[in-house]
């Protein structure tokens, strides 16, 4: 079915299109994209058993990261310069090309090299396709269709182990990634036919410089979260190095963005009082996300014995309340997006208040309970932060709000499974490693995220009342 497409933010002309199909292709990539930041650590065994390097297996999953975030704001002003569909199949050609090269891999540092090309793609695909949405239909819709990005999100998130493990098991670790060229090749397919959009009109430089100091001083935040406490001590000169980097580069950067002619986060963003609360609450959310979704699965595993496919489906609780609360929140909201944010951000309160009181012993309904409370908070605030940031953004500035919002909200998600990370390490010092030393430590670790959503609900009641 052929339907005309609503005119953009922008105010350009509509292009006739193929709006499901279009649809389809966006969010085809976007799966791809998160699916891929998951779907690997459940493999990790079989990959160190295949190629050896155990001590460098975990950039496996960290190379991934690190090129997908620090490459994520840069594509919203290289897409406003070239378009939206040209650039959008560009970087899933380069993933695509990765997941490739990853597949054929033979050594331990053939794979990270491959990984690394794979994350570079995969920093669009997740910032371009929320680009694209919010221009492919009128204001008044997007919460409802973003909504649909929001469920995207939680079912590759918690379902990727899931579906890593069945892979892995059923025809072996390569195909977790030979499994993303069909679905690459279709996402391709779809947008390049079906998805038609004017093209912005950005024919400033894109701003090379400004990406690189940014993305410089994301991988240095995000090796500081990584290795400080575990690989390095907090005062070794890598760490203290590491912290002085970023502060340069950040500073360099705010520096830089104040004199670019176009620079990739216009400093006028940042002047708006909904951006201003908006951004730091969705860097937060990404954090309480990040850490919730890696760790709740390893609960399951150490309290109750299950297998990876055990646990992925033991979260159903946790990703169909997500799912169906960002649609029905999306279908609903229209406007008045601040009541479903103070909302969502006092049941994830809740949500990890009870988490943070389980034992080794307790029932499994138990923790289905504090997961689904969790889940439905997510479902109000993850994709309606990234609406409200786009409704407080002149048509001008929409990839650039979109891109910082959904990269924000990526650091936040790799720093969180960090700081998780760390957190739980020093849980368990001092204990014989078992699996019911972690699974006891681990609540003492999410009992930190019930204060960290207390200070997302104090934004959100600073939050100035939007327009629709």
């Amino acid at each position: 079915m052929t339907a005309d497409l609503t005119p953009t933010t922008s105010g350009a002309p509509p292009r006739a299109g193929n709006l499901p199909l279009a649809t389809a292709g966006l969010l085809i990539g976007m799966l791809l994209s998160v699916l891929d930041q998951t779907v690997v650590a459940i493999a990790l065994p079989d990959i160190a058993a295949d190629l050896g390097g155990l001590d460098a297996i975990g950039w496996i999953v960290t190379s991934y990261v690190l090129a997908s975030t620090a490459t994520g704001a840069l594509y919203g002003r290289v897409s406003d310069r070239f378009g939206r569909r040209p650039v959008f199949i560009a970087a899933i050609a380069v993933f695509v090309a990765g997941s490739a090269l990853c597949g054929l891999a033979q050594t331990i540092p053939q794979l990270i090299a491959a990984r690394t090309v794979q994350g570079v793609g995969a920093g669009a695909l997740f910032v371009l396709p929320t680009i694209a949405l919010s221009e492919l239909y009128p204001q008044h819709l997007r919460s409802r269709v973003q909504g649909f990005t929001g469920g995207v999100f939680a079912l590759a998130s918690v379902g990727g182990p899931l579906a890593g493990g069945a892979i892995t098991d059923a025809w072996g670790w390569r195909w977790i990634f030979y499994v993303n060229l069909p679905l690459g090749l279709l996402s391709v397919a779809l947008t390049a036919y079906a998805l038609r959009l004017p093209r912005p009109g950005g024919d400033g430089r894109v701003d090379l410089p400004g990406a690189a100091l940014i993305a410089g001083a994301i991988v240095a935040l995000l090796l500081v979260a990584e290795w400080g406490g575990r690989t390095h001590a907090w005062t070794s000169g890598v760490i203290l190095a590491l912290v002085a980097a970023f502060a340069v580069l950040l500073g360099l950067f705010v520096w830089w963005e104040r004199r670019a002619a176009n620079p990739l986060l216009p400093p006028r963003l940042l002047a708006g009082p909904v951006l201003r609360v908006a951004l730091p609450a969705t860097a937060l959310l990404g954090a309480l996300l990040g850490g919730s979704i890696v760790y709740l699965p390893t609960y399951l595993q150490a309290a109750y014995g299950m297998g990876a496919t055990q646990a992925g489906l033991a979260l159903n609780p946790y990703v169909l309340t997500f799912m169906a609360v960002s649609f029905l929140a999306g279908a609903r909201v229209g406007g008045r997006f601040k009541p479903y944010l103070i909302a969502g951000s006092v049941i994830a309160v809740l949500g990890f208040a009870l988490l943070s009181r389980l034992e080794p012993g307790s029932p499994y309904v138990v923790l289905a309970v504090g997961i689904g409370v969790l889940g439905a908070g997510f479902g109000l605030l993850m994709q309606n932060l990234v609406v409200l940031a786009q409704n407080a953004a002149s048509p001008a500035d929409l990839a650039a709000t979109t891109s910082a919002t959904v990269s924000v909200r990526g650091l936040g998600l790799s720093l969180g499974v960090a700081i998780f990370g760390n957190l739980l390490t020093r849980e368990l010092q001092g204990r014989a490693p078992s699996p019911a030393a972690t699974a006891a430590a681990i609540p003492d670790v999410l009992f930190w995220g019930a204060p960290a959503a207390a200070v997302l609900v104090a934004l959100m009641v600073l939050l100035p009342s939007p327009r629709g």
